[in-house]
């Protein structure tokens, strides 16, 4: 009995984390995923690395108060690695927000058919490229493996450091508004030169209505940088394995 209740606890603070995991990483938690699929998809996984993994822990020793204090760890470690891989997808969401209000495009707003949520067309067919060359690169996997080393950092019944994760959060959100910023850095030099040229525009033909020249020259510009550099798009998902084992807390 001692081992059936170790395996069914352990069982039981798998999915736990695989639950938590899936709740706020990207890709997983999306609205667009049917439930179903999403808790079968748990399921299988739970059963996988509750077969692959060893438990620090013994049912009938384990006192209620003890299980619930490594639930609420499971919770907890589950919530930060998937903040943690949001946190870097959200990246490319900040760069392309910050093009689109370079470019005027701020107030084109449509549904993000993934989220659920209200967001700027250009950015949402970014995004969604984006995703396509990720899944693409089996960059699915990628969450995965995190996950089975994640058990091997901290293995079922060990408490995670709670300072570690919170660094490792914070300095995944200050990455995020690095990355935003260099994915925006061409747009930003451009739109930066084309103020100059118009503000001197403006000094040689003070008559010129610059506003409004302004706005289809941004739009056009912003077009044409976002053609220009879209193809490097493809080495920003081949960093993305790097940025993982950076930042995630294992």
């Amino acid at each position: 009995m001692d081992l059936l209740g170790g395996k069914i606890l352990g069982f039981v603070l798998v999915m736990t984390r695989i639950g938590a995991f899936f709740a706020t990483a990207p890709i997983f938690s999306w609205k667009s995923i049917p439930v179903k699929v999403k808790l079968v998809t748990a399921l299988l996984l739970s059963v996988f690395f509750a077969n692959n993994t060893g438990y620090l822990i013994k049912g009938d020793d384990t006192l209620v108060l003890e299980a619930a204090i490594l639930m609420a760890m499971e919770i907890l470690y589950g919530l930060a690695m998937g903040l943690t891989a949001t946190f870097l997808f959200t990246s490319v969401k900040v760069g392309t927000r910050i093009v689109e209000r370079q470019m005027g495009l701020a107030m084109a707003s449509i549904l993000d058919p993934l989220s659920g949520e209200s967001g700027q067309t250009l950015g949402v067919m970014i995004e969604m490229i984006f995703i396509l060359l990720f899944l693409s690169a089996n960059g699915h996997h990628m969450f995965i493996i995190t996950m089975s080393k994640s058990y091997d950092a901290f293995p079922i019944g060990t408490i995670p450091q709670i300072g570690t994760l919170t660094e490792g959060l914070i300095t995944t959100s200050v990455t995020m508004l690095i990355l935003g910023l260099k994915i925006s850095a061409p747009m930003l030099a451009a739109s930066f030169l084309l103020m100059v040229i118009l503000g001197v525009m403006a000094r040689i033909a003070p008559e010129m209505n610059i506003l409004f020249l302004s706005l289809p020259m941004r739009v056009c510009m912003g077009l044409l940088m976002v053609g220009i550099f879209f193809p490097f798009i493809n080495n920003f998902v081949e960093d993305f394995a790097g940025w993982m084992d950076k930042l995630m807390p294992l």
